[in-house]
Formats: structure tokens, sequence, C-alpha cells
């Protein structure tokens, strides 16, 4: 395996495992490599070693995780992470310079400003109205070819122009384009957001970077727009409809799916999902 794809693969396992013990030594056992070879290529890969990694998705997915169940206590929250109560507001408050009390009192429900654009403010709309645009699916699985991107969400149209050209010979009418998203950029430093750009090909395709992403349950909210306006749409369905709407997110990422993209005009068509139980 090379070692994109073997620190790739350790990413996914550490977001999908982080209400667990994890650490170098699990890590490189786990994956079969030398821990000081596993810990010196994460590194030169990510720019962060893997305690800092670790540490950091912990507490932005506990950010997340208050947003989500505003009615859940804090040291409840904490707990699941691994952390005793006053170890959680400490290192809580390292990452994020403010307590989780107050992060949680600042949780927006009516607007905020767009962490990429601050001069745009993301307006919500009520419940009701997102509920109007949303249904429940069934997904099968997926076979992808993808590419992964650590940075600024704002550069995803780019990186999804340059995703597309390169592998045009994979295109066909089959095609399903799609994008997995594992940080919400109101809470992670936007230049540390993960990205995952995908199409869908045939199992026998015999490029290196392909994955199965599982299918199932998931919330889908059909969005026909702007581009600039996809980070509105979801900042409102997780911080407005989706604490009252009786769901949880059944995996630690959400999936857009691209129906059509108007490079012109920086309109796409799409399906916003969320994996839900």
């Amino acid at each position: 395996m090379d070692r994109r794809k073997l620190v790739n693969e350790s990413i996914d396992y550490i977001l999908q495992h982080l209400d667990e013990d994890l650490s170098l030594d699990t890590l490189s056992a786990r994956f079969f490599v030398s821990k000081y070879y596993f810990e010196r290529m994460f590194k030169e890969e990510t720019g962060e070693s893997i305690y800092a990694f670790i540490k950091r998705c912990k507490v932005d997915q506990s950010a997340v995780d208050m947003k989500l169940n505003p009615a859940k206590a804090i040291t409840d929250i904490g707990l699941d992470y691994g952390y005793s109560s006053s170890n959680y507001s400490s290192v809580f408050r390292k990452q994020h310079n403010t307590s989780p009390t107050l992060f949680k009192q600042s949780i927006p429900t009516h607007s905020m400003p767009v962490p990429f654009t601050p001069e745009r403010v993301a307006r919500f709309k009520m419940a009701e109205e997102y509920a109007a645009n949303i249904e429940i699916q069934e997904f099968g699985d997926f076979f992808v070819i993808y590419e992964r991107f650590i940075g600024n969400y704002v550069d995803i149209e780019k990186n999804w122009y340059l995703f597309l050209d390169k592998y045009d010979a994979y295109l066909n009418e089959k095609t399903v384009l799609i994008e997995r998203f594992f940080n919400d950029p109101a809470i992670t430093k936007p230049s540390l957001c993960i990205c995952d750009i995908c199409m869908t090909v045939e199992q026998d395709c015999d490029l290196e970077n392909v994955m199965w992403i599982r299918g199932g349950r998931g919330i889908v909210y059909h969005f026909d727009g702007d581009i600039k306006d996809i980070f509105e749409t979801l900042q409102g369905i997780f911080s407005v409809w989706m604490p009252g709407s009786g769901y949880r997110m059944a995996e630690r990422y959400g999936m857009n799916i691209y129906h059509n993209i108007n490079r012109e005009s920086h309109k796409v068509v799409m399906d916003l999902c969320i994996p839900v139980s």
C-alpha cells in the first residue's frame, strides 16, 4: 500500500473511532507498520502529528455533538471522548479559545458569518422550511475513484474542476459525482478541513486511488442554486432542523451527490445527504 493510501485509511479509521482509545501504538499495530515510520509519514502527509490530529478531531467532533444534541450535558459529551470534566474544559478552551459552556450558548440558530467569506452572513430558515425539501432515502454502495483534499472548503469548486478534467476518460452517462465532507468549517480551522472528491467507476478500474463508500439510510435535502449558498443551507440543516428532527448522524461525515454542475454560472443541482440512524 502506498503511503498516501495508508494515511488516508488511518484518517478514516480515526474519524470513525473518536470515542475509543486511539494512540500511535494501537494505530501502527492495526496497519502493521513501525510506529516511528508511521508517525513520520503521517506528519509529512498531513502536517500534524498523529497525537495532535486525534486530539483536535475529538474536540472538534465534540463541538459538532453539542450543536446536534443541545439537550445533552456537556460533561457527558466530554466523557464520550474520554475526557473528565476538568480536562475537557481545558483542552476545549485551548483549541477554541472559549469554554464548552460559552461555546454551547453561542451556537447560532438564526444567522452566522460565513467563515471563509466573513463579509457574508448566512441566514437560516425555519425548521419547517428545511423539512419541506428533505426526505429519507436508502443508498446503495458506491465504488469510486477519489482524491482527498485537506484545506479550505472554499477551494472545493476549483478542486472539482481539476478532478473532472483529470479523470475525464472515466466519465459516462452512469457516473455519479460524490463529495464527502468530514468537518464543519464553522468549527474546524478552515485550512484543516477534509474533503473527498469522488466519481463512481466499474470495479475493474486499475487505479490505486479507489475505495468503497458504504450506503445506508440518510436524509436528503434537494439543493438547486449557487455554490456559494451550500454552506448556508448545510448550516441551517445542522443547526436548525437536525437537533429537533429525532434523527442522529450514523457516520461522522456528510455526503453531497451532484446531478449538474454549471462551471459558467457557478450553480449546481445536488442532494445534500447525511447518514442517519
